[in-house]
């Protein structure tokens, strides 16, 4: 188990840009996701089982961020060599397996969670629309455990006050899940 504070950047932090394809082999940078009001990014993997506990609750999720004007994907960035799980295609069955509303991208080189500095999966970040840093932490109050009425939708909350006051909410509980699985040197 790892908690998501390892490299973590500062808010106000500016997104870092990238290029990564899709499970469908579309190629996407942040101006092609960025919604109106800003971007959220889910660093995921397909085998880590904080992951799978909470995918259906991802995917919903990524929709209410939609109809509130962010734009949402996910990315892999796993060594899908040694965790053949996180492979490219495996990425597909497991996109439509929870019917994600948003792009699944494939972080093969890892730059991207070098760039974040991600740490584990899920690694969740939420950007304001100058694309800055205002949320790091879990997507809700369950973790890992089934969500039930006292869960918090943490992430959704939390992009809400950013989108209310432009800045995140003072409390932000970091992730908890498996370490990305980096690649050897």
């Amino acid at each position: 188990m790892t908690t998501a504070r390892g490299n973590e950047h500062e808010p106000g932090w500016t997104a870092a840009e990238f290029a990564l394809p899709d499970t469908n082999g579309t190629l996407w940078s942040l101006g092609d996701l960025r919604g109106v009001r800003g971007l959220a990014l889910f660093f995921i993997s397909n085998h880590c089982p904080y992951v799978v506990a909470m995918a259906e609750r991802l995917a919903t999720t990524g929709a209410q961020l939609h109809e509130l004007g962010y734009g949402v994907a996910a990315i892999c960035s796993n060594d899908a060599q040694a965790y053949p799980q996180d492979s490219f295609e495996n990425m597909g069955a497991f996109a439509a397996r929870y019917n994600f509303p948003f792009p699944y991208l494939h972080d093969a080189e890892q730059s991207a969670a070098r760039d974040y500095g991600a740490v584990c999966t899920p690694d969740i970040f939420g950007f304001d629309a100058m694309l800055k840093l205002r949320y790091r932490g879990r997507l809700d109050s369950a973790g890992r455990d089934p969500a039930d009425a006292e869960t918090r939708p943490e992430l959704i909350e939390a992009m809400q006050h950013v989108a209310l006051t432009g800045h995140g909410p003072e409390v932000q509980h970091p992730s908890v899940g498996c370490s990305i699985k980096w690649r050897a040197a």
